[in-house]
């Protein structure tokens, strides 16, 4: 999932004090097995009954295993509804006034920001770990520790034309070539599409040619202290997406949804992108194919994203909800139909296994080459920075080292400024 726009921390506060001064109440609260309305009134923990919240796509799977749940330990579970990226924003201000649930579904790279504000408990799996996707259980971790459970991963992948395109390409010369030989029959419009000033889809390209946003620290993590924007690696690629404007091949004006309609209409060669197109490809009758993406000097490794289910630090109820999100949702049944709820590549390697088909294997193998989309608090810096870089590059506004070079030294400015 591409990451969200970030809510001012301000203005959710405003909404749930406005919201209390109005009076508004859920009457959930007296029924523990209706899923409420989206409310701007977070239900909080409260001693004795687990609350829950979750985005309205996966609120029936959850209640379903609450059922169960409640029949054997003898505890209620509510569940609440919001959007998924105001699970964040309500929990971030909810929580520590003792307001917050004891458990919320949420993407991964969320966890630095609640993480190190204290908001999440550690999550001990067992056994039931090696069931799980290695770069799920890596992209939850945080600190040493494990923060979350999850349940599905997701990456880009190029998407091709199998009608332009019959074997997709190896390699970015490969790809460059298969666009250059269509442009010049007149066949396509445009030969790639990455959309440009879009980080989340280019850095699949940036690593393949070396680059990156951060190094890693001895124990593996992201490390702010490494900005590697202006490394040899990003620069090379930065060039490479110059020389693909020049030629034609990707254009500064593409956004998205002309990007989708090109290729839907068979004027687009290949379009790097993730599942949350596969359905509607597939409506469209399209002879499309997928593939990792191609390499440069080294293989691509595109961002993973992974949603999951986390425990607040201030639950409650911290062993009944530990118990719930291992015992209760760590299972096939519940993995399977969180699946069939919404497609993804399930976390749970037993449910991927039994899905599996060619669309699941072709985004397993991106995901594979992947890297965790970085979940330190310094991300919050790159996107505008990184974004900006990429569009000045696409309309040839600088040159692409400068390009990089001022991007490398605007991030280190950013994350100096946020330290404590």
């Amino acid at each position: 999932m591409k990451p969200f726009s970030k809510t001012p921390i301000i203005l959710t506060l405003l909404v749930l004090i406005l919201s209390s001064l109005l009076g508004v109440r859920t009457t959930f609260a007296d029924d523990p097995t209706v899923t409420p309305t989206i409310t701007p009134t977070p239900l909080p923990s409260i001693e004795g009954t687990l609350t829950i919240w979750v985005n309205p796509e996966r609120a029936p799977i959850i209640e379903a295993a609450g059922k169960e749940f409640t029949a054997k330990y003898n505890v209620p579970i509510r569940i609440q509804t919001m959007g998924f990226g105001d699970v964040r924003n309500n929990f971030n201000v909810a929580a520590p006034a003792g307001n917050g649930p004891d458990i919320i579904a949420g993407a991964h790279d969320w966890i630095g920001q609640l993480y190190s504000n204290g908001l999440l408990a550690p999550i001990d799996l067992g056994d039931k770990t090696k069931s799980f996707d290695p770069v799920g259980i890596q992209a939850f971790t945080y600190d040493g520790k494990l923060v979350g459970v999850p349940y599905q991963v997701e990456s880009v992948a190029l998407y091709y034309n199998k009608d332009l395109v019959p074997t997709p390409p190896a390699t970015w010369d490969d790809a460059i070539a298969i666009s250059k030989k269509l442009l010049d029959d007149k066949k396509i419009d445009l030969g790639i599409a990455l959309v440009g000033g879009d980080l989340y889809g280019h850095y699949g390209m940036i690593t393949a040619f070396g680059g990156g946003i951060f190094g890693r620290d001895t124990q593996g993590g992201y490390d702010p202290k490494q900005v590697m924007l202006d490394s040899a690696g990003s620069i090379d690629a930065a060039k490479e997406m110059a020389t693909l404007v020049k030629d034609g091949i990707v254009k500064a004006d593409v956004t998205y949804d002309v990007a989708k309609d090109l290729f839907l209409k068979g004027k687009l060669a290949m379009w790097v992108d993730g599942p949350w197109e596969l359905d509607s490809i597939k409506k469209s009758g399209l002879n499309f194919g997928l593939a990792v993406l191609p390499k440069g000097s080294k293989d691509a490794r595109p961002f993973v994203g992974v949603q999951g289910f986390m425990v607040s630090k201030f639950s409650k109820n911290a062993l009944v909800a530990q118990a719930f999100v291992t015992e209760f949702l760590a299972t096939d049944a519940v993995m399977k139909k969180l699946y069939e709820a919404q497609f993804g590549v399930p976390a749970w390697l037993p449910t991927r296994k039994d899905v599996m088909n060619a669309d699941i294997e072709a985004f397993s193998a991106s995901i594979g080459n992947g890297d965790p989309m970085p979940a330190i608090p310094a991300m919050d810096s790159v996107w505008n920075i990184a974004n900006n870089a990429v569009t000045l590059i696409y309309q040839g506004k600088a040159e692409p080292d400068q390009a990089m070079k001022d991007a490398a030294t605007a991030l280190r400015d950013a994350i100096a400024k946020a330290k404590p």
